[in-house]
């Protein structure tokens, strides 16, 4: 089953401390193109994302940012530093009990001293670990997306498929009517300017015609082409680059059957061939 290399996956999840937020896109490219977008917070995870890609993916240009918005309560509470504070309380009573009448300290005051509060400190292991379990969803979700494009972009190679197989009887199946009809057609110019018959050149002249526009090896390959398409979709992993060949490989046979194309008819099913292969090739080229 082919896989596409367009697709599109989010991922959100919500913690006590926050909200993370992946988003990878993909395109299609020759080769593994990624390209990360990440905040300093988890910079580090850069090695550990590309090679989740690597081991998954195997072409396309992917692009995946990451965004994270703190709670309202994560990023605003203050904590107290407690060991400080009982030594400033132990500080004050000494200072009471020297000094007489001493004015009442105000809690205000005491917050103001040097290093008493901070800011909520985040655990940022766990927001690592949470981004990353986050983006493995993300990748999944990128994955099935393509997945499904893959399943639709071979149904419209089969269809091509099956075009082609078409004009290839009805080629076949036009051959003896052609070939007589060229002999047929010899003969009355022969007779029409009054020319003596020689057999053994009539002969020669036929043999040479059938020759010419013998296209059964063409048919054939046509045939083996299609047949191993069909089978190259069957396959998993990355069938692009095979796939591309074997338009190559099609699209030669579609030419040489137009070049040998002595009637109308031939060089009509020529021309619908190339047009059913490139059809086929514009979707190849989607495909990882």
């Amino acid at each position: 089953m082919p896989c596409s290399m367009t697709g599109f996956a989010r991922q959100e999840a919500n913690y006590p401390w926050g909200t993370l937020v992946w988003e990878v896109r993909s395109v299609n490219h020759r080769y593994l193109e990624p390209h990360l977008r990440l905040p300093e917070l988890v910079r580090e995870l850069e090695p550990a994302v590309r090679e989740e890609m690597r081991k998954q993916l195997s072409r396309g240009k992917v692009e995946a940012s990451f965004t994270y918005q703190l709670s309202g309560d994560s990023s605003q509470t203050l904590t107290v530093n407690e060991s400080l504070l009982q030594q400033l309380s132990q500080a004050l009573q000494h200072v009471d009990q020297q000094l007489p009448n001493p004015a009442p300290v105000s809690p205000l005051d005491v917050l103001r001293w040097p290093g008493m509060i901070g800011e909520y400190k985040i655990d940022r292991e766990a927001v690592l670990e949470a981004a990353l379990e986050l983006f493995k969803k993300a990748l999944a979700g990128l994955i099935d997306h393509r997945a499904r494009e893959g399943a639709e972009l071979q149904q419209l190679i089969e269809t091509r498929l099956d075009g082609i197989s078409e004009q290839v009887v009805q080629v076949r199946a036009m051959l003896p009517t052609i070939l007589q009809s060229q002999r047929q057609r010899l003969l009355d110019k022969l007779t029409s300017i009054k020319a003596e018959l020689d057999q053994d050149r009539l002969e020669q002249e036929m043999v040479y015609l059938a020759q010419k526009s013998d296209v059964d090896e063409e048919l054939d390959r046509l045939d083996t082409h299609v047949t191993e398409v069909r089978r190259t979709l069957k396959q998993k992993g990355a069938v692009g680059r095979r796939l591309d060949f074997l338009m190559q490989e099609l699209n030669r046979e579609a030419n040489t059957l137009s070049s040998k194309s002595i009637v109308s008819e031939t060089t009509q099913a020529a021309v619908e061939l190339k047009v059913l292969i490139e059809q086929m090739r514009e979707q190849v080229q989607n495909i990882e």
